[in-house]
């Protein structure tokens, strides 16, 4: 890449937005669970002065919106005065949250430190099946209520489904039961198996005779309520015959920053093994978006290799996935198998239609005690 006299990456562009990533603590077991295997433990989370520098220094790179997440965001008691120090930095801020743990009067201190949207997450819109999801009791009527908060706080709501084929058959439902909550937005994202989804992928893959109907009704749906609420949907990996372009290319518009505070180019990128990631304690933040080792391995297109490397898509999806290509090849640098010029295409795509054909094993919940670890023990290799 070229720099300038200054030693400047001239040809890297600001990031547009950061996923701030507060806590892996979280109330709720979700078998699909994007966070990494090793969870990191309360101590050795960010404190609230390093998180609001963090945030400072976001800005200070172009950075527009701050959205914070976990692990569950609200379990952290300090939130309040990060999203103040977001708003003090003039960044729009997104709470993306299960919801259990929030209040109506946690909410309304939340609103008046500057909290600009909420994304809430379902588990289905059949109550019983949702809290069996998230093996958490109550929960769904918990984000029924939080729902009506938001709309009372007159925050923008979006509603965050992830899917997969224990609700999938409920899709209509679970959209019907968004706009009855008078959603901004409603994301649809099928489950993504990497990190803990990959371990319970049997009991969540769809059929693909359910991944057609599922698209037929979001197709449907986008146009009945065009205008009144949108509609994102995010189809599933192992039927497509074209990778997605991963975070709109890795390393180009986005960076997520760990409960710890390391950096990385995807919210998921410590599932591959292997790689370093720098961390804010250790390098500012312009440094490690311009110069980090992790950011620049596969930006742009000058990483790949045949098919890739040749191919007439490559500017568009920028090689897809590096986790599922790791997860799934253990190279991270392969082209990822949903991509149908894959040499892992086939297979993919007959371990998709096994999983989803071998009935609804028991979920391998997640649970944050069982795999947090400390900062100390990930050095020194001890589990």
């Amino acid at each position: 890449m070229a720099e300038t006299s200054d030693g400047v990456m001239s040809d890297i562009q600001p990031p547009l937005a950061m996923l701030a990533e507060l806590t892996h603590r979280c109330p709720l077991q979700c078998p699909y669970c994007s966070n990494p295997i090793a969870l990191s433990r309360r101590t050795d989370e960010l404190t609230t002065d390093e998180w609001i520098d963090v945030i400072r220094q976001a800005a200070a790179l172009g950075v527009l919106q701050v959205h914070l997440s976990g692990g569950e965001p609200t379990a952290r008691k300090d939130l309040a005065e990060i999203i103040a120090g977001a708003r003090s930095s003039g960044l729009y801020t997104n709470l993306i949250t299960a919801g259990v743990l929030l209040t109506r009067e946690r909410l309304a201190a939340l609103v008046i430190a500057g909290l600009d949207h909420v994304q809430l997450s379902i588990q289905d819109s059949d109550p019983v099946n949702a809290d069996r999801i998230g093996n958490y009791r109550s929960g769904h009527a918990r984000k029924m209520l939080v729902a009506d908060w938001v709309r009372e706080a007159g925050l923008p709501l979006t509603i965050n489904a992830v899917v997969h084929r224990q609700n999938l058959d409920r899709l209509k439902e679970i959209i019907t039961l968004a706009s009855s909550l008078d959603a901004h937005r409603l994301e649809i994202a099928h489950v993504q198996y990497h990190g803990w989804a990959l371990k319970n992928r049997a009991a969540l893959m769809p059929t693909h005779d359910q991944v057609q109907a599922a698209t037929a009704t979001v197709e449907a749906a986008q146009d009945r309520y065009r205008g009144k609420m949108a509609i994102d949907y995010v189809v599933p990996d192992y039927y497509a015959r074209r990778p997605k372009r991963c975070m709109d290319g890795w390393g180009s518009q986005f960076f997520a920053v760990s409960p710890r505070g390391h950096v990385l180019p995807c919210h998921a990128a410590e599932s591959i093994d292997g790689m370093t990631f720098s961390s804010v304690r250790e390098h500012p933040l312009d440094w490690i978006w311009r110069y980090d080792d992790a950011f620049n391995r596969f930006r742009g297109i000058d990483w790949m290799s045949e098919p890739c490397r040749s191919c007439p898509h490559r500017y568009r999806d920028l090689g897809g996935c590096r986790c599922q290509a790791f997860a799934l090849t253990g190279d991270a640098a392969a082209t990822d198998p949903t991509c149908e010029f894959s040499p892992h295409h086939e297979a993919l795509v007959a371990l998709a239609a096994d999983d989803a054909g071998s009935g609804a094993p028991r979920y391998r919940y997640r649970r944050y005690e069982q795999t947090a670890v400390s900062e100390r023990s990930m050095v020194s290799g001890v589990r």
